[in-house]
């Protein structure tokens, strides 16, 4: 079956070959984004297999329609970037990847936590020019905070898991009560309440209407002073503007951010020899307490092997009319 693999990164690339095995599926490559003046690209390929960081809106999915396409592989667990709606109307059926590697975000988070905690992107670049100097440096023991974890599915409950570990009181906030999480003394509250007690407050639940800009300027007006915020789900849980206006104040003590509202156009591309127009995100960077890295958090070895197998089976499914749970319900 053709394939016309949008966003194929270098780095993906011989984890999808690997796993189309024997080759049974056509797998063409676009290094170019998803967009409506590339959807034409697809043209004549049953399947479009796209990344996060591709458009999926309607007049993509329309063109895509036309062309002849039936059936979009997501190499991603999120599908906020695809318009469900009119992927309904055009009878296109779609599959994620829900569950790459729950531990590779999960890890990243905590390391979000202890590089903003104890500041060693900070000592490490004045190591480097042979500042040994402490000042500015000092963190605080994780042991006998109060660390809320927004979003206790797969992924945030792994961070819960490990943030008892360190020794941390946990508050949680999600619809569904994780059991197993509240047998290790995780106490589920209200939004209001994490954010009035949590010293760590990190988020880790899927971006919808109701969640959108979830961290908001009245909401971050309310939370605990000094607060560190950590966000490795999706930007537009928070309010950057916002949240820039909280740094400012000292509301927020300190932030780590792997995804960013408008990161498309800025994240997975080398724009070291370019000027970064999004000023609000050149804001971000002059703050020495804050950590911004570049929609890594899902980047390992594992969890790229789990994304192009399950890619490959949801294809394959798809094919053989059997397609799995890892469809979306449109």
């Amino acid at each position: 079956m053709k394939v016309a693999v949008f966003s194929a990164h270098t780095f993906e690339r011989p984890f999808l070959a690997k796993a189309n095995g024997g080759g049974r599926h056509e797998l063409n490559f676009f290094a170019a984004h998803l967009r409506p003046e590339t959807a034409k690209l697809a043209e004549g390929f049953p399947c479009v297999s796209a990344f996060v960081s591709d458009e999926l809106g309607a007049d993509v999915l329309r063109t895509l329609a036309r062309g002849g396409t039936r059936f979009l592989a997501l190499r991603s667990a999120g599908y906020n970037h695809v318009d469900l709606a009119v992927a309904r109307e055009l009878g296109l059926r779609v599959a994620r990847v829900p569950a790459y590697s729950p531990h590779a975000v999960a890890e990243h988070a905590i390391a979000l936590i202890l590089g903003l905690n104890r500041k060693t992107h900070r000592a490490y670049n004045r190591v480097r020019e042979g500042n040994f100097s402490l000042e500015g440096l000092m963190g605080f023991d994780l042991k006998g905070r109060t660390a809320g974890v927004v979003g206790t599915g797969k992924i945030g409950a792994i961070v819960a898991r490990i943030l008892v570990a360190f020794g941390c009181r946990v508050l949680a906030y999600d619809p569904n009560v994780d059991a197993g999480l509240a047998s290790l003394g995780v106490r589920y509250v209200g939004l209001d309440e994490i954010g009035r007690e949590s010293d760590i407050l990190t988020l880790h639940c899927p971006l919808t209407p109701a969640t959108k800009h979830l961290l908001s300027a009245e909401r971050i007006a309310r939370l605990k002073p000094g607060v560190m915020i950590v966000n490795t789900s999706r930007g537009g849980l928070i309010d950057t503007k916002a949240l820039i206006e909280g740094l400012k104040s000292g509301t927020i003590g300190s932030v780590g951010l792997d995804v960013y509202e408008e990161e498309e156009g800025l994240f997975f591309e080398d724009l070291s020899n370019e000027i970064i127009r999004d000023d609000v995100f050149s804001r971000l960077l002059t703050f020495p307490n804050v950590l911004i890295t570049g929609h890594q958090g899902f980047f390992t070895s594992d969890a790229l092997t789990n994304i192009a197998d399950t890619t490959i089976a949801n294809l394959s499914d798809f094919e053989s009319g059997t397609l799995s749970a890892n469809e979306v319900a449109l």
